[in-house]
C-alpha cells in the first residue's frame, strides 16, 4: 500500500518540522511549505493526500490559500485542517467557511493532530468510494449534509454528538478508546474529561432511541459501533 502524503504549509519552522517528524513516524510522507503561494502551488502539483494550513501566512494567508484550492478543480477535494491561535467561535466558522475540514488550535499536541489527520482521512476515503451516507439499519447518517435519520425523521443532534457518532460509525467493529473520542470528537469542547464521553454516549442513545444498541460500550475500554460494513455503503446525498 503507497504511503499517503501530507502538504504542512507554515512559515513557523519548529512547528512545520515537529508535524513533519510526528507524521512521518506514523507513515506519512510529508512536504513542507513555508508561504501561501508556494503552497498552493505544490497542492495543484503534487495533489497531496492531505493539506495542513497554517492561517497566518506571508505571501498569502490561509483563508485565501483554502478558497483558491476550493475553486481548483485539481487540488479541490483535498481535505484540509486549519492552524491558527485565534480560538473565538467566528474565527473557526470563517475558516470551515471558507473550506477547511477541520480547524486545529495552537498549541496542539501530535497525537491530537494526528487523530484529526485521520479522521478527514477517512472521511474523504469514504466520499471516494461514494459513500456519502453510512447507514445501519434504519438510522442513516449523511456525512456531507452532517444530519442524522432514524426511518426518516431527523435527529436534533448537537455538533459533538453528531462527530461522536461519525467517528464511531465510520469504522464499525473497532473499539475506540475514550481518549481517541476526545481527539478524535470532542476536540473543540472544553475541560473534556474520560467521564464527558461518557455523557456524550448516554445523550446520544437517548436520542437513538431504538436505535441506541447500536452503539456497545466495551468495558474499561470505550466504545464501538455495531452497524455491519454490508449496511454502509451508499452515495445518496
Amino acid at each position: 500500500m503507497s504511503r499517503q502524503t501530507v502538504l504542512v504549509i507554515d512559515d513557523h519552522k519548529e512547528l512545520a518540522e515537529l508535524v513533519q517528524r510526528s507524521l512521518e513516524q506514523e507513515g506519512f510522507d510529508v512536504i513542507i511549505a513555508g508561504d501561501g503561494p508556494t503552497g498552493l502551488e505544490i497542492a495543484r502539483l503534487h495533489r497531496p493526500d492531505l493539506i495542513i494550513l497554517d492561517l497566518t501566512l506571508p505571501g498569502m494567508d490561509g483563508l485565501e490559500v483554502c478558497r483558491q484550492l476550493r475553486n481548483d478543480p485539481r487540488a479541490g477535494r483535498t481535505p484540509v485542517i486549519m492552524l491558527s491561535a485565534r480560538a473565538s467561535e467566528d474565527d473557526r466558522v470563517i475558516g470551515l467557511e471558507q473550506g477547511a475540514d477541520d480547524y486545529l488550535i495552537k498549541p496542539f499536541s501530535p497525537r491530537e493532530l494526528l487523530a484529526r489527520v485521520r479522521a478527514a482521512l477517512r472521511r474523504m476515503s469514504m466520499l471516494k468510494a461514494g459513500r456519502s451516507m453510512i447507514r445501519a439499519g434504519d438510522l442513516a447518517i449523511d456525512l456531507q449534509g452532517h444530519q442524522v435519520t432514524l426511518r426518516g425523521s431527523k435527529l436534533a443532534l448537537l455538533p459533538s454528538e453528531f462527530r461522536v457518532l461519525e467517528m464511531l460509525a465510520s469504522d464499525p467493529g473497532r473499539t475506540f478508546t475514550r481518549d481517541e473520542i476526545i481527539e478524535g470528537a470532542l476536540r473543540h469542547d472544553e475541560a473534556v474529561t474520560e467521564r464527558t464521553v461518557d455523557v456524550h454516549i448516554t445523550r446520544l442513545r437517548k436520542k437513538l432511541g431504538d436505535a441506541a444498541d447500536l452503539i456497545e460500550t466495551v468495558r474499561t475500554v470505550g466504545y464501538k459501533f455495531r452497524g455491519n460494513e454490508s449496511d454502509q455503503s451508499s452515495s445518496e446525498t
